[in-house]
């Protein structure tokens, strides 16, 4: 009953035009939300426009803050009246949430705190929202989690998966607590933990495959926040789909930080530089996989004349960025949103999700976005790219060979 009442939620969020496409984590999974919604999702999908689905649930984040302090910044709005009502009883829901990184990226965190929004204007209570610190040390995220259930928290959410660690632990000491981690599915077989992964790698490849369509160079670029699995998932899509497309294209391909240095995904400044770097060396489209430090390469792109990829959300219609949108190519986009909402929502009714919920192509949990028109005149191809990974006659890589 969980698992039909989950997929009838996917529809429903479809149906309503929600979201716009979406990318997301790797996350291979033992429970994947696709056949039943696959059909729901392509209904809607062609109902949409092409390229301009999506659906399903999961998370992924970024913040900073303290242990016992609140996230900054604030999320771009998103029309909460999208989403569809909660059925279930939304009061009973008291809502922990932990960001591992500040709101206002533009992008991951700002796409799971729409999902809260809408989630308590439906009625559930926000116990809070706190954030991690760059550099921390892990006992403080442990602390965090351990907070938000000591102040009555009764469904806990970490957005990004350096939370798995202390999530474990946490979820141990709570069995009573409803938690679920974005981009991470180590916690699969955990009774009170649901893992909300995205299959990045589908998406990634076919914001490559636009850009290997659309340069005039024959030579593109890759940034990405911090060079963890995660993001290089993006990366091999990335490159799988324009290499599809033009086998000899040049690809350059930059991480900002390595782990355990996590500031990555929110340095804007050293996005900048990278981006231009990149440009000046010949490339003519950049997609930064890179949170927060996107910004800073739009505004190279804007400067250089060149064309950029944003992610995680349609940062083209993001209104912090209407000075950069006309170098916005498309988006890498996943449903941070509305994974979270469906987790929140899943509560209410009584019948939480647990296991590893995992948003791909065929169930609208990933995409490219269509906003400013500029991908119109190759949405053929995309969409032919789409299908095959759909019906598997494409395998996208999630690792680089």
């Amino acid at each position: 009953m969980r698992r039909a009442h989950h997929l009838k939620l996917i529809a429903g969020l479809l149906a309503t035009g929600l979201v716009v496409t979406a990318c997301g984590s790797s996350g291979t999974a033992a429970t994947s939300a696709t056949s039943a919604a696959s059909s729901a999702a392509s209904s809607a999908t062609s109902a949409m426009g092409s390229g301009m689905s999506s659906s399903s649930a999961a998370t992924s984040g970024s913040a900073t803050g303290s242990a016992s302090g609140s996230a900054t910044g604030s999320a771009s709005s998103s029309a909460v009246e999208s989403f569809p009502a909660i059925t279930g009883d939304a009061a009973s829901v008291k809502l922990g949430m932990a960001y591992d990184g500040p709101k206002g990226d533009q992008s991951f965190t700002d796409s799971a705190a729409r999902g809260v929004e809408a989630a308590t204007a439906e009625g559930v209570e926000l116990v809070a929202e706190l954030a991690a610190t760059v550099g921390e040390p892990e006992s403080a995220k442990t602390d965090r989690l351990s907070q938000l259930a000591d102040q009555g928290a009764n469904t806990i959410i970490a957005v990004g998966f350096d939370y798995a660690t202390a999530m474990g632990q946490v979820a141990a000491a709570y069995p009573e607590v409803h938690f679920a981690i974005v981009d991470d599915s180590s916690l699969a077989d955990v009774a009170n933990v649901a893992s909300l992964t995205f299959a990045a790698e589908q998406g990634s490849f076919l914001v490559g495959a636009a850009a290997a369509l659309k340069s005039e160079a024959g030579h593109i670029g890759f940034i990405g926040g911090v060079n963890t699995p995660l993001i290089q998932s993006f990366e091999a899509g990335y490159d799988a789909g324009a290499k599809a497309v033009k086998a000899d294209i040049q690809i350059d391909a930059t991480y900002i930080t390595e782990p355990p240095d996590f500031s990555g995904f929110n340095a804007p400044d050293k996005g900048e530089t990278i981006a231009n770097g990149q440009y000046s060396g010949g490339a003519d489209i950049v997609y930064s996989a890179a949170g927060g430090s996107g910004t800073g390469v739009f505004k190279a792109a804007k400067a250089a004349g060149k064309l950029a990829i944003g992610v995680d959300s349609d940062q083209y219609n993001l209104p912090t960025l209407a000075d950069v949108k006309d170098v916005i190519l498309t988006s890498a986009v996943k449903n941070v949103d509305v994974a979270v909402y469906a987790m929140i929502a899943s509560v209410a009714d009584g019948s939480p999700l647990t296991g590893t919920q995992v948003y791909d192509l065929s169930n609208g949990g990933v995409g490219y976005a269509t906003s400013g028109g500029f991908v119109d005149d190759i949405a053929t191809q995309l969409e032919d790219y789409k299908a095959k990974i759909i019906s598997g006659e494409i395998t996208v890589p999630s690792t680089l060979s």
